[in-house]
């Protein structure tokens, strides 16, 4: 099977919300590089049809995730129009397949990024203002039984962004201590802080940006990057309302319709 036809499954899939195989039981030998070529292949035909990439996410920046997976350092994927959602707009969980819900921190750049030697002091340098966002991951491969190439492949398992509306300047955060929980139906579920992120969500973005540079790509001013979770994500059913709060800047909710 080609990776033209591997990524090609994984598009119908979202666009049907059906769950398919992961593609690495087809294709045992796919590399990292390759699956990024099949990201990349999908997102290109979104681009066609008139999706424009808004930002980046960023994956796998826990230790425990990382090691779940057996690697040792995290993944991305673009986010693209159509999966930003405003903050009090429902969304349809018959448009997924197994949807579950990430608090992260979203950095809007203010000028263009591009490796490499990128430093954590050019990513403060570089962003406008950090604020409250929740990502909803989706893997269309079945029952979340992936690989690092399955995830790369299939667009980092994201699915929808959704921002909070207290922007707070970069200078103004403790990127390293800044708090965060996570309500269900009104419950604390998890928090965490945001060193959970790398140590520091600013070095998520310098590891993207120096990532990038490998494929001569840089970030450009006005795009979101979503840094990374900071609690492990929570599964999300018809009804749920989650709720997302970063002590001193606000908090983001979403509640899923049917």
């Amino acid at each position: 099977m080609s990776l033209e036809n591997l990524a090609n499954s994984l598009y119908e899939s979202e666009k049907n919300s059906k769950q398919i195989e992961a593609i690495t039981k087809k294709m045992p030998n796919l590399t990292t590089e390759d699956a990024y070529k099949i990201q990349l292949h999908n997102i290109s035909k979104k681009i066609e049809l008139g999706e424009k990439v808004v930002g980046m996410k960023i994956g796998l920046t826990s230790v425990a995730m990382q090691e779940l997976l057996g690697v040792n350092e995290p993944d991305y994927g673009h986010i693209t129009s159509s999966m930003v959602v405003l903050e009090g707009q429902d969304i349809s969980i018959s448009e997924l397949c197994q949807p579950k819900v990430e608090g992260e921190l979203a950095f809007c750049l203010k000028k263009e990024l591009k490796g490499p030697n990128i430093t954590i002091a050019d990513v403060y340098n570089a962003t406008s203002w950090v604020a409250p966002a929740i990502e909803i991951v989706d893997s269309r491969i079945k029952n979340w039984e992936i690989t690092l190439q399955d995830t790369v492949a299939d667009n980092g398992s994201s699915a929808r962004l959704i921002l909070g509306s207290g922007m707070t300047p970069i200078s103004k955060i403790d990127m390293k201590l800044t708090g965060m929980t996570l309500e269900k139906n009104g419950k604390l579920i998890n928090s965490g802080v945001s060193a959970e992120v790398l140590g520091n969500p600013a070095a998520s973005v310098m590891w993207l940006v120096n990532k990038l540079a490998e494929f001569d790509i840089g970030l450009e001013a006005g795009q979101i990057i979503l840094s990374g979770a900071l609690t492990a994500a929570q599964p999300a059913k018809e009804g749920d309302f989650f709720n997302i709060s970063f002590y001193g800047m606000g908090s983001v909710g979403v509640r899923f319709s049917k």
